[in-house]
């Protein structure tokens, strides 16, 4: 009897967007279907890929792009999910009731189910970043979703800084981590502190990969992009992938488009947990005061 490969071939849809939801569903879709094609068995867009970046101002009108989910967008991905039997996670604006909206990400297996969501729990606000004018933090927690091809965690673009979430989702067994992104440069500051703004970004996820000995895949916007005028934000792209060690394993341009198809193998997991046994030596008994705000 043949043994069963380990190898997993992730999808990651780096693309820019336009100012028509429509457009940007139908690419989405067509690079998933692209993706799909080409051998990717688990697929994530990049952080709500439905609309430009809508959070550089604060506009009460922004709140009719979001969706219920299950809704629109979510069936139309599981429609693919189940013609292509690949797995998906795409990230969208939900609409959950009247006056309550979240940053969610859906999860759907390669049957077409809807496993579940996650709903990013860490909200900024920064210039240009006004997130906690529309999304409420995140109420589920951080979860795994045992799939057809691997069990994943799923975190959003903000949460990428905390390894806390990225530690208490890799306990649930996560032997990937996926984070739909939309981070970018403001463009008067990036001759000064892009580099050290990528870098961290880069580092701070690649470090969730070492400590918790899984793979990071990240996926991230491309392109300029100004819905209130003014300088606005350039999206870095530079999606990746990082292996079970924090290497890279793959990673896309700045400002070009690509669907990034990247194989793991996740008896890679194992192997790397058991060499750097971190999970055996964590002294639990003496993390108490993580679940503080600061220790006076």
């Amino acid at each position: 009897m043949r043994k069963k490969s380990s190898e997993v071939r992730v999808g990651l849809l780096q693309h820019a967007c336009v100012a028509d939801p429509r457009k940007n569903i139908e690419k989405a879709l067509a690079l998933a279907d692209q993706a799909a094609r080409s051998g990717a068995q688990i697929i994530c867009t990049q952080e709500l890929f439905s609309s430009l970046y809508f959070c550089q101002s604060e506009n009460h009108d922004y709140f009719k792009l979001a969706e219920t989910i299950p809704g629109p967008t979510t069936e139309r991905f599981q429609r693919l999910a189940r013609k292509r039997r690949v797995v998906v996670v795409a990230s969208l604006f939900e609409r959950r009731a009247a006056g309550l909206y979240h940053n969610t990400s859906v999860i759907i297996d390669a049957d077409g189910a809807l496993l579940g969501v996650y709903r990013k729990m860490h909200i900024p606000e920064d210039p240009l970043f006004h997130e906690k004018f529309y999304f409420t933090p995140g109420d589920l927690g951080f979860r795994t979703w045992k799939t057809r091809f691997a069990k994943i965690g799923v975190l959003i673009c903000w949460d990428q800084w905390y390894p806390e979430g990225a530690r208490l989702t890799a306990l649930q067994g996560a032997e990937i981590l996926f984070y739909p992104t939309a981070i970018g440069w403001h463009p008067g500051e990036k001759a000064r502190y892009g580099a050290n703004q990528h870098g961290a970004w880069e580092v701070i996820q690649r470090s969730h990969a070492v400590a918790n000995g899984c793979y990071v895949a990240s996926v991230n916007r491309i392109g300029l992009e100004r819905p209130i005028g003014g300088d606005g934000l350039e999206f870095w792209g530079q999606s990746f992938v990082a292996g079970t060690s924090g290497q890279i394993l793959a990673k896309a341009p700045v400002d070009r488009e690509e669907v990034m198809i990247v194989p793991v193998d996740l008896a890679n997991v194992n192997v790397t947990r058991t060499h750097w046994p971190f999970m055996r030596d964590r002294r639990i008994d003496a993390y108490g005061g993580i679940t503080r705000r600061y220790l006076d």
